[in-house]
């Protein structure tokens, strides 16, 4: 009895001491007086429920339709929807840090914490790590890489015809979400390694990568929210449970690196990105070792596949759930008399094909949380008056940004790829104010010095499937009725995408 009375003081005294700490953080927090939902402003633990839900989305929409720009959606974090305000935030010269929401991206090694190009929170580490091979990820690099993807799309088109479209096969109904996995990740590897993955081949999910680098997702969507957090779950090395990380994907990038170094004559001609990498070595000794050419093959393949592989599943789901669109777009790959698979350059004057992959990129952006930057000693001043003081983690939502009507006209939530082209009675000048005021909104690849490197290869990889796939096949959804499923995290992964595929 006497134990019983004393634990239940125990917890009551640790209860009091919490709920102090809310009440202390609240009544010292800055942002008390901007609106927002009320437990946010006590406790991170607000955001924490909101994104394991995986409601944010939905959320952060509605709470900015209610109190407008700026939002409190922690004791210390504002998300903002103001578009003026993206060139600061994600300025080209970096003032806003990134936020410690990155570290959970960092690895633990031998028990240090170690950075990488994606989580760091220094410009001078990214600076210096970035310089030895940012000429790789360029779009006449990415254009270099095209006989690699042709051959990679190739074998795409094969496996569909054969799986999909021939002999007893013939009206299979096929996932296609789960094919442009398999398509981003062999290329990634054919790219990288100079090696597909298998993925198209066996057409299936090799190794339980793609569910791994989801699972991973899913970590970093939520424990990101309580960054103290991963270090008593993910990196901690005295705890039984094993929680998602990169071990996978970095075990398969040492494997391939291992197995470079044991056979580099035969590779020596390969025009991937290992050589690349390794080129890199000997250009900056001082600042390219073997564990640098690890950790680029591991952002390679970390932020190269699933990142474009969603945007490409978008594209599809909404041309397909749009008929006229998908119509518009056959008839113009048509009316240009295509090679398969063609060349970019030739597919760069197909103004409705760019339409399309522009507005895939506007809809369905592939991250869907606030890019967290850390407001600097000058402070933020919003367009209503308040300046957020230093040390405010500030962000937006692609999602939020991406519909706004002021930025991007009429109907937001509906695919329409004729906001990116010219209207009939719209003057040449009016489109190009229209239209850089929609590129200067456009946060799908992130912006300042912080956005995603390989932003060319991606374009152009969506650019050459899409139209490679809508040129040679009659695809339709199987049941125009049926909604895809969308798992929101830190990436917003779609999935059952189900079609019926014939040649033309």
């Amino acid at each position: 009895m006497a134990l019983a009375t004393l634990l239940v003081k125990v917890f009551g005294l640790g209860a009091i001491v919490l709920l102090t700490q809310y009440l202390l953080a609240y009544l010292r927090s800055p942002l008390k007086k901007l609106p927002g939902p009320f437990l946010a402003k006590f406790s991170d633990l607000w955001r924490f429920f909101n994104h394991y839900g995986q409601t944010h989305i939905e959320t952060q929409k509605e709470l900015h339709a209610k109190y407008g720009d700026a939002v409190a959606i922690g004791p210390k974090t504002v998300s903002v929807a103001d578009p003026s305000l993206i060139k600061t935030i994600y300025s080209t010269r970096g003032t806003f840090l990134k936020s410690d929401y990155y570290s959970i991206n960092d690895a633990l090694q031998d028990g240090h914490i170690l950075q990488n190009l994606f989580s760091t929170r220094s410009n001078e580490f990214h600076a210096k790590t970035i310089k030895p091979v940012q000429k790789l990820y360029s779009l006449q690099a990415a254009q270099d890489l095209e006989p690699l993807m042709n051959n990679t799309m190739r074998v795409f088109c094969h496996e569909l015809e054969q799986r999909f479209m021939e002999g007893e096969n013939k009206g299979k109904t096929c996932d296609i979400a789960d094919w442009i996995s398999y398509f981003t990740w062999d290329f990634l590897g054919d790219m990288t390694f100079s090696k597909r993955m298998g993925f198209m081949e066996q057409g299936k999910d090799v190794g339980n990568i793609l569910d791994s680098a989801e699972k991973v997702m899913r970590y970093f969507s939520v424990i990101g929210q309580i960054p103290q957090l991963d270090k008593l779950l993910g990196k901690n090395p005295y705890l039984p449970i094993k929680f998602p990380d990169f071990s996978i994907a970095a075990g398969f990038c040492v494997e391939r690196f291992m197995e470079r170094m044991q056979h580099m004559e035969q590779f020596k001609d390969k025009k991937d990105f290992m050589n690349g990498f390794l080129q890199a070595k000997q250009e900056y000794p001082d600042l390219v070792t073997d564990s640098e050419v690890i950790g680029y093959l591991i952002i390679n393949i970390l932020g190269g596949a699933d990142t474009t592989g969603i945007v490409m599943k978008a594209i599809f789901y909404h041309i397909l759930k749009n008929p006229e669109v998908k119509e518009k777009l056959v008839k113009e790959l048509h009316a240009a008399s295509l090679n398969y698979p063609p060349s970019y350059t030739a597919l760069e004057s197909l103004p409705y094909l760019d339409a399309c992959i522009k507005e895939g990129l506007r809809i369905h952006p592939v991250v869907g949380h606030i890019l967290e930057r850390v407001v600097p000693q000058s402070g933020l001043t919003l367009s209503n008056g308040v300046t957020l003081p230093p040390g405010t983690i500030v962000g937006m939502n692609p999602w939020v940004i991406h519909r706004n009507a002021d930025v991007f006209g009429d109907n937001v939530d509906a695919f329409m790829p004729e906001r990116w082209l010219q209207g009939s009675k719209e003057d040449k000048s009016a489109f190009e104010v229209r239209t850089k005021r929609m590129k200067d909104a456009d946060l799908s690849f992130g912006n300042g010095n912080r956005i995603c490197l390989g932003r060319p290869l991606a374009l152009v990889e969506l650019t050459k499937v899409t139209a490679t796939l809508f040129g040679k096949y009659k695809i339709d959804l199987e049941d125009p009725s049926q909604e895809w499923e969308l798992h929101k995290q830190w990436f917003v992964w779609p999935h059952k995408v189900k079609v019926k595929m014939s040649p033309f």
